[in-house]
């Protein structure tokens, strides 16, 4: 996928968030981006995140609008999903990248969402938004590792990376890594920008970019390769 991706480390719509936030709606090149809000990871409430991401982005100068798909029948409803159409942003709060996986994967939601990409919106996730993105996702309570969507190709995000030591979390990972793979640890608050392997730093904290040879940190403002 060649679209404009956000990768978000977690702790979304707060004070933080504001200049990446702002960045991403002037990325959408529009007076007034329409950012619709999909709070399906948020299992334990998703109308308080609908709530806040709607807030927070029209607060920014954005359009933004909920779109309560919180189950997988919900997903592949033609009259649900039609209200992506006109999407400018389309952006996923956190939550329980489980049951978000399990709702998205061959869904007509996850069709509908790689055609409004290809067709220029951005697609934003933030923890588990963001997990679900890469071509694997670990599940840390089990150190277990599955397939992602691959929307972020070669990637496997690990968010809220500022509680994190990065020389353990290196030994913890290199068995996954490789050529094909890279793992981005994402401070909460701060995001990965890009499409195509490029990626920029925005917000408030660092990314930790770990491949086979090493790890390396990145702070706002400073680019990166993958892939």
């Amino acid at each position: 996928m060649e679209g404009l991706i956000a990768l978000v480390g977690g702790d979304e719509f707060r004070r933080y968030c504001v200049e990446m936030d702002r960045e991403i709606l002037a990325a959408a090149g529009k007076e007034q981006a329409r950012v619709v809000v999909l709070p399906t990871a948020a299992v334990n409430g998703p109308v308080k995140a609908a709530h806040d991401g709607v807030t927070h982005f029209t607060g920014l100068g954005g359009n933004g609008q909920p779109l309560m798909i919180l189950e997988r029948e919900q997903a592949d409803d033609p009259g649900m999903v039609e209200r992506l159409s006109g999407a400018d942003v389309i952006y996923f709060t956190g939550g329980n990248p489980n049951h978000l996986l399990e709702t998205l994967q061959d869904s007509l939601l996850l069709a509908t969402i790689l055609d409004a990409t290809e067709s220029g919106a951005i697609l934003a996730g933030s923890s588990a938004g963001a997990m679900v993105m890469g071509s694997v996702m670990r599940r840390p309570r089990a150190d277990e590792w599955v397939d992602g969507l691959g929307i972020a190709d070669g990637i496997c995000v690990l968010p809220h990376h500022e509680r994190s030591n990065p020389d353990q979390v290196a030994e913890q990972v290199q068995e996954r890594l490789s050529d094909s793979l890279t793992i981005l640890g994402i401070d909460a608050q701060t995001a990965c920008l890009g499409s195509g392997g490029e990626w920029r730093v925005t917000g408030h904290g660092k990314v930790t970019v770990y491949r086979s040879e090493g790890w390396q940190q990145f702070e706002a403002g400073e680019t990166f390769e993958t892939g």
